[in-house]
């Protein structure tokens, strides 16, 4: 019996994907467990497994889609010998073809000019060769199916129905001084989130900031002693392994920063999870070290390692960079003086790290050089009032300038 292959949720929040890649081509088969694809959402791009066997009979959604609502037939799995069913009505929309590429088909529709214009179009393709056949522009129609997709009845109605009236004209593009110097990059599912969240919490979110100078001379000397007795070929710590460890034991000091905010309550938590922002090419991801704040420096350190690896290459799991209870981003290795880092919802705080670098200090009557780095945190105003920020601050440079709480 012929199966659909659906668009899987993989994570709770996610409502649709983009099909990166197909690992198998029709006619393969498959067992369960293979992995047949990659799904890219907007946090990694992750493999999906068959949870049947059978062969691959039809692929209904083309590699490069984007927008693939979850639970949406992807493919058909049928039986050995068993005859693969026509595409269903419920068909989502093929990629975009390159201009010069041939049709799949002799019975494909030309496009409509909305979807020349890149707007997704959702209809079954009988009402869309119904709609060919009468000269009925689908951009017209409303659709009464699932995601607002065009059906027959729809294009029947439409044949009586009076013409709507003609869409008002998108406003100007801004259009540079010679076309020759733009390149159009089409935004990434990524970064289409990317945007929209922090859109959403800059404007959503009343943010404070509260900045510290720290000294970094004493835990320097802590990491070079650390590492000089690491066996040959081990684990190595980094300054931002020691910060994530820091970072975690200012929180189970001042706990009134480790909290997120909601509209009925604020919720306060024991746990401390470290959300560490890792770029990756089309923007950046935050994977979580869990409990950072009862891990040894070793630990932290060769899981930091392992989940930026993997963050890069797209492997990460969803738990891996869901939840998290405060975050941090370091700018340090680029030389960075000083910056301010936007809040990731619906944590209510997240640190910037900057460059360590040498500064005359002042140490009682004399002035002295001491590599010195600004740290400044970002807090939700709702959650954390000033006086909370500066004291979790406080704790943080009290942690860092006498490291060895850190190995304790």
């Amino acid at each position: 019996m012929a199966t659909d292959i659906l668009m899987p949720a993989l994570s709770p929040t996610m409502t649709e994907g983009k099909l990166a890649r197909w690992l198998k081509a029709e006619g393969d088969t498959v067992s369960a467990g293979d992995v047949i694809a990659e799904i890219e959402t907007d946090k990694a791009t992750m493999e999906v497994e068959a949870v049947d066997e059978g062969i691959l009979g039809r692929i209904l959604i083309q590699e490069g889609v984007e927008g693939i609502p979850v639970n949406t037939p992807i493919a058909v799995l049928v039986e050995d010998g068993e005859a693969v069913p026509e595409a269903s009505s419920t068909q989502a929309p093929a990629a975009p073809k390159a201009e010069a590429a041939p049709a799949v088909s002799t019975g494909t529709p030309a496009k409509t000019p909305a979807e020349e214009k890149g707007e997704r179009i959702f209809v079954s393709p009988l009402a869309r060769r119904m709609a060919r056949e009468r000269g009925i522009a689908l951009d017209a129609l409303t659709g009464s199916g699932p995601n607002g997709r065009i059906l027959k009845r729809d294009v029947e109605k439409g044949v009586t129905a009076p013409k709507t009236a003609p869409k008002a004209a998108p406003s100007a593009t801004p259009v540079a001084a010679s076309e020759e110097t733009v390149r159009r990059v089409p935004n990434s599912t990524m970064r289409k989130v990317i945007a929209r969240r922090l859109t959403e919490s800059k404007t959503q979110v009343p943010h404070f900031y509260v900045s510290v100078d720290i000294e970094l001379d004493a835990l320097l000397e802590l990491r070079s002693k650390l590492n000089a007795t690491a066996q040959e070929n081990s684990f190595k710590i980094s300054v931002n392994d020691m910060m994530i460890k820091a970072v975690a034991l200012a929180l189970k000091k001042v706990p009134g920063v480790n909290v997120q905010f909601t509209d009925a309550e604020t919720l306060h938590f024991e746990n401390v999870d470290i959300s560490m922002a890792v770029s990756v090419p089309d923007g950046l991801i935050t994977p979580i070290i869990r409990n950072a704040d009862r891990k040894f420096l070793r630990q932290i350190s060769v899981e930091a390692k392992d989940l930026a690896k993997r963050a890069r290459a797209g492997k990460l799991k969803p738990e891996e960079f869901q939840g998290g209870t405060f975050s941090i981003s370091n700018m340090g290795m680029f030389g960075v003086r000083e910056f301010a880092a936007i809040i990731n919802p619906p944590q209510a705080g997240i640190l910037a790290i900057a460059s360590g670098e040498k500064r005359a200090v002042v140490r009682g009557s004399e002035i002295a050089v001491a590599t010195v780095m600004t740290a400044t945190l970002s807090v939700d105003h709702r959650a954390v009032d000033g006086a909370l920020g500066a004291e979790w601050l406080n704790a943080l440079r009290d942690i860092v300038q006498n490291p060895y709480t850190l190995v304790v």
